[in-house]
């Protein structure tokens, strides 16, 4: 059995200043929102975050980024999140825009203990600044260091007592790749089911990347709702 949280604020005390954290979801699809309500308030500052984007202004790691407690984050996308671009420009963060493919490469391969791999992704632009080029069959590619975290926060759909998670349709996204590149991985969970009712070949994340479990109810808020006039 996994660590099984009841307070969301016990399940981030051991995320501490300076350190790098991952984060699932997609917008503000998929995002472990409990847990960075909790982190938003509980005052951990200079950390460097892996995510795909920084949410909105007002939900998700965008709480993170109004108490200032981001440092660098590494990315694929600054969205509308106006705060996130205010510090930008203004060099009150560091941000390191990665392509997206790239981004989700560079997680797999530290999920997979793969230290670096070469993606033509970005030759002859700023982002190969500073970076190996290699030929190969005629063609240039990029040398991309793999990336890890300290804890990693995902959201999923279901767990079991044993750690494995089933997350819900779009809301997959980035998260089995975090899930997996965390030395630390804690799961925000609709719902725990116990060990043996989960369908094993429905699981999309195994329990051996996963450390803590929490089961808390979530908004799901929409980042741009669009209806029929």
């Amino acid at each position: 059995m996994k660590k099984i949280y009841t307070d969301v604020n016990e399940a981030v005390s051991e995320i501490k200043d300076g350190m790098t954290l991952m984060v699932g979801g997609f917008g503000l699809c998929g995002i472990p929102e409990r847990l960075l309500q909790a982190l938003a308030h509980s005052g951990v500052k200079d950390l460097t975050v892996i995510s795909n984007n920084c949410g909105v202004d007002d939900w998700g790691l965008g709480l993170l980024l109004r108490n200032k407690q981001i440092k660098k984050i590494i990315g694929s996308y600054v969205g509308e999140n106006k705060e996130f671009e205010r510090q930008m420009l203004a060099g009150e963060i560091e941000v390191v825009l990665t392509p997206q493919g790239t981004l989700a490469e560079k997680i797999r391969a530290g999920g997979a203990g793969i230290p670096a791999f070469f993606t033509p992704a970005g030759v002859g632009t700023p982002i190969a600044e500073g970076k190996e080029v290699r030929e190969f069959n005629g063609k240039e590619y990029l040398l991309e260091e793999a990336l890890t975290a300290d804890v990693s926060l995902v959201r999923a759909y279901k767990a079991d007592r044993m750690g494995n998670l089933i997350y819900n349709k779009t809301a997959r996204n980035f998260n089995p790749m975090i899930a997996a590149a965390g030395k630390v991985t804690i799961a925000e969970v609709e719902e725990i089911v116990e060990t043996g009712v989960l369908d094993p070949e429905s699981i999309h994340t195994p329990g051996v990347y996963v450390q803590a479990l929490i089961q808390e109810k979530q908004e799901k808020r929409i980042e741009k709702r669009t209806v029929r006039k």
